[in-house]
């Protein structure tokens, strides 16, 4: 990224330095860790950032690349009947044919423009994948055969969401696409997601590491989402390293990039109609370079100039980059059935997959009095468990066993009292976090749940204050129905996958975040991410006082307060343009 000089108004600078993190004189988890604890806002202090917002710098939300040629994708036609509790049920939606139109529907599911709002002349886009302050860092990019209209050969492709249309980043000829995806099923595409750390740092300053790994993971879950309203399955290539990444997507040439911001390569998923049992894994052949690829395309510069840098960003990002190592492999055969969850399976909803998507957004405020019921309460968390057959849509996506569990600030849900609650995602993790948590808690397990759902009230009383206190004081955080913190299983992560596993943590708390974005638009109601909160506090009302234990992003979920002075514009309109 283009380096950005660290403002003297705000945080502790000097404790990555003093400690050698920045020289490499220290352990990618020591780096890590020092960087996790800098980066919390404190009630004395916040976080080190600018401290205002400089808009002569503020970066463009849209990479293009000039010089590439723009495959414009059809815009799918409005009105799709696919319900959207079908995503979730297993192979009851047919594969669709790899093909323009659904290369197209995909990308329209899962990084699209759902709108854009307007106050007065002042006008900005919303997608389909939420962003911290809706500054979107995260870009996409696909690997695909040749498909008809799209090309006559395979190719690397960037996605431009403002345009909904294909860059052709780079040609394959037919043997280096043979080599690249023969370890893969029939019918396969790759693709991949990389940060604009300067696009949340702008904002956010140092804890903008944290946020665009936020945002990964809500695209992560958008990419799963959009490929089960197709019928195509996907899974996280977590054994391909950051470098063999950045080169299969054309992030590391330089000359691509001159004076532009550049790009951190983060994750890159397969997409196929089905895979076997055991994927071969062989991330060797990953490459985009040498012979046979033709690049062309140079990366627009996202800021007029910049001044400011961020090193403690680049401290962690360098530390949390992956190596090529062996596929992670755990088993979830102790996790429980649909049935187990549900009670019953879900198979009936108010909307369709499409207005529950493409129609979701984050609210801006909480009325403060809607409540939900009890049975919408239990749905949602129930969406947040894996299965043991085939660990359920969207957590088929990762390998790894949950490591996120939730805190929850419960407000107003019928027939339950208000309160402090726990919700185990691993039902293993029950006794650790009896353990890790408050002694004074009764864990009490909350009567007629289902079976498979590990739900504990943890203390009864009104809790609003509290959540909006942890929260930054943000009242939309007591306002809500309820709202919740993530809380991580932090340092046994990094000990058992190693410094880079960092960044799943936030991705992993993306998707919950994502399912529970999908599920409030699908109950009537709304939902908004919360990255500012006060980590230490929100571990005292836990009673968390390990360090091994952390709490990674925040939630909440109600009625939302709609601002009348936004005007609602669609997300394309091509014939005008």
């Amino acid at each position: 990224m283009t380096s950005h000089r660290l403002s003297p108004l705000s945080g502790e600078p000097g404790a990555l330095e003093r400690a050698g993190l920045l020289e490499g004189e220290a352990s990618p988890e020591k780096v890590v860790i020092a960087y996790h604890e800098r980066t919390k806002h404190h009630f004395h202090r916040y976080a080190a950032a600018l401290g205002y917002l400089d808009w002569a710098t503020q970066p463009d939300p849209f990479r293009r690349y000039a010089g590439a040629e723009l495959v414009r994708l059809p815009l799918p036609k409005a009105g799709r009947p696919l319900p959207y509790w079908q995503l979730y049920a297993s192979a009851t939606v047919p594969p669709a044919p790899l093909s323009l139109e659904s290369v197209s529907l995909f990308f329209r599911y899962a990084l699209s423009l759902t709108a854009w709002k307007q106050v007065g002349e002042t006008r900005w886009p919303l997608r389909a994948n939420p962003s911290s302050g809706n500054l979107h860092p995260t870009e996409g990019y696909a690997v695909l055969p040749a498909i008809g209209q799209l090309g006559e050969t395979a190719a690397v492709y960037h996605y431009a969401p403002r345009e909904h249309a294909l860059e052709r980043r780079a040609v394959l000829n037919a043997k280096r696409w043979a080599e690249l995806i023969a370890p893969f099923p029939e019918g396969s595409f790759l693709v991949g997601l990389s940060s604009v750390h300067w696009r949340e740092a702008w904002k956010y300053g140092e804890r903008a590491f944290r946020y665009c790994q936020h945002d990964v993971g809500h695209a992560l879950a958008s990419l799963r989402i959009a490929a089960a309203a197709l019928g195509w399955r996907l899974v996280l290539l977590n054994d391909v390293s950051n470098k063999t990444l950045s080169s299969l997507l054309g992030l590391d040439r330089d000359e691509d990039f001159a004076e532009a911001e550049r790009e951190e390569a983060e994750l890159l998923v397969l997409i196929a109609p089905d895979f076997p049992a055991t994927l071969p894994t062989d991330s060797k052949p990953m490459t985009a370079h040498g012979g046979g690829v033709l690049w062309q395309g140079s990366a627009n510069a996202l800021s007029l100039e910049n001044s400011i840098e961020w090193p403690v960003i680049d401290a962690v990002a360098q530390a949390t980059r992956r190596c090529e190592s062996s596929p992670i492999q755990e088993d979830f055969s102790g996790f429980p059935s649909e049935d187990a969850l549900f009670g019953t399976p879900v198979r009936q909803g108010l909307l369709s997959a499409e207005k529950a998507i493409l129609g979701r957004r984050s609210a801006v405020a909480m009325d403060g009095s809607t409540a939900i019921s009890r049975a919408v309460f239990v749905r949602m968390l129930a969406r947040l468990i894996p299965t043991h057959e085939r660990r359920g849509m969207p957590w088929d996506a990762i390998p790894w066993r949950p490591r996120i569990h939730l805190g929850l600030f419960v407000h107003r849900v019928d027939g339950l009292a208000p309160g402090l609650y726990a919700l185990a995602r691993d039902p293993d993790k029950v006794e650790t976090l009896k353990g890790v948590m408050g002694s004074e808690f009764c864990w009490q397990r909350v009567p007629d749940c289902p079976p498979g759902l590990p739900l504990y009230l943890l203390q009864e009383g009104d809790c609003r204050a509290l959540a909006s206190t942890v929260s930054c004081g943000q009242d939309i955080a007591g306002d809500g129905a309820f709202s919740l913190a993530m809380i991580a299983d932090y340092r046994d992560s990094l000990g058992t996958y190693g410094a880079a596993f960092y960044r799943n943590l936030f991705w992993e708390a993306g998707m919950v975040g994502q399912l529970l974005y999908l599920e409030a638009e699908e109950a009537g109601i709304r939902a908004t991410g919360i990255g500012c909160y006060f980590d230490d506090p929100v571990h005292t009302a836990f009673g968390i006082v390990s360090r091994a234990w952390q709490s990674f992003y925040h939630f909440t979920v109600g009625g939302p307060v709609e601002d009348g002075r936004l005007t609602t514009l669609p997300a394309y309109n091509f014939e005008e343009k």
